[in-house]
């Protein structure tokens, strides 16, 4: 899934650090290691994570299960996105650690829609 809106593609490099947060984030989420109070980690899924050029920013595509209160969500994961970044400081050996950015994940809402035009038009 390439979400890049940029003419250059991305490196081999932000590719596989980026799947690197995303399954660390993956795990963290499913054993509630980040400890985010009012949230139940366990029904979030990350759907994808992009990598700035240098590595120090990622973007953390997020939906919870059944894709309700994505908005809620996704400022809940944003205010306590601290504690979330310690938990992964402890699961990945970086130099820099990347500052996480949570973004709700519309794709599937997308999905869905074209899959309802494209049965109607049959």
């Amino acid at each position: 899934m390439n979400r890049q809106t940029g003419s250059e593609p991305f490196s081999q490099r932000q590719l596989r650090v980026g799947e690197l947060i995303k399954q660390n984030l993956g795990q963290i989420f499913l054993r509630n290691e980040a400890k985010v109070p009012t949230l139940k980690t366990r029904n979030i899924t990350v759907t994808e994570v992009r990598m700035s050029p240098d590595l120090k920013n990622a973007k953390a595509y997020v939906i919870p299960l059944g894709g309700k209160n994505i908005e809620e969500t996704v400022s809940t994961l944003t205010e306590f996105s601290h504690l979330i970044r310690k938990a992964l400081s402890k699961k990945v050996d970086m130099k820099f650690l990347p500052k996480v950015y949570f973004v709700g994940d519309e794709s599937f809402d997308y999905a869905q829609k074209i899959e309802k035009l494209i049965q109607k038009n049959k």
